[in-house]
């Protein structure tokens, strides 16, 4: 039988090799993912990235060379369709475009593992999680920043919709959230909504934000007693 011929022992270690490499390495991708709670967390790193080792590692066992160099392209081009769905359009924002990136990267990592490139594996992890974690403060005083414009494309607002009677502690609850977590407003309005409700409106001046964290800031305003309902939205301006 072609299968029992096909078994051998030294390209089988090499396999498990590659493979074992893209399965840890994928994992300490996917770790810091998960922790973050993003979309492709751990199991689908180091999925993608065992996925595309067992490919190479199986290009190179039938032919090498040219065969295997066509079977990594396949996967360079073929993981784009996985990235795109884990991004998504929310009003002016588009989120999930790091996450593809991601992706890409473990497909990469993944592919070097099964080209036996184990270290040239190791170094890209390396990259790729210091740019998911060491880039993220500077990113994040970035996007905090606001544009001396006199329009801005993307404009991102809190509401918070509360009693009446609590307006004013709801509305100074929200100033100090918005503060802790660095978001400083560029307006805070008040409108009437219904007959004991308002609305709180509270626009950012950052014009970039952290989805995650805006997310986690109305689920706490959220769960206070005189709060109907809080949350965020972006809006774009022509």
């Amino acid at each position: 039988m072609q299968a029992i011929q096909n078994i051998n022992l030294v390209s089988l270690l090499d396999t498990l090799v590659s493979l074992g490499t893209a399965f840890v390495l994928g994992g300490l991708i996917g770790f810091e993912r998960q922790y973050r709670q993003r979309t492709a967390g751990l199991r689908t790193n180091v999925l993608v990235a065992v996925g595309a080792a067992v490919f190479v590692d199986m290009a190179n066992r039938l032919g090498g060379g040219e065969g295997a160099v066509h079977v990594i392209a396949y996967v360079v081009s073929g993981i784009g369709f996985l990235g795109a769905g884990v991004i998504m359009r929310e009003g002016g924002n588009v989120r999930g475009i790091n996450t593809a990136a991601t992706l890409w990267g473990s497909a990469a990592i993944g592919a070097a593992a099964g080209a036996d490139l184990i270290l040239e594996a190791v170094m890209g992890t390396l990259f790729v999680l210091a740019a998911n974690t060491l880039l993220r403060p500077i990113v994040n005083a970035i996007n905090r920043q606001p544009l001396d414009l006199a329009s801005v494309e993307v404009t991102n607002t809190v509401y918070v919709i509360a009693d009446r009677s609590h307006q004013k502690m709801v509305m100074a609850l929200l100033e100090q959230e918005l503060e802790r977590s660095n978001y400083p407003t560029r307006h805070l309005g008040l409108h009437a909504f219904g007959h004991d409700e308002v609305e709180i409106e509270a626009t950012l001046a950052a014009t970039s934000v952290d989805g995650d964290e805006l997310d986690a800031l109305t689920q706490r305003l959220a769960a206070l007693p005189a709060v109907r309902q809080a949350f965020w939205s972006p809006s774009t301006t022509d």
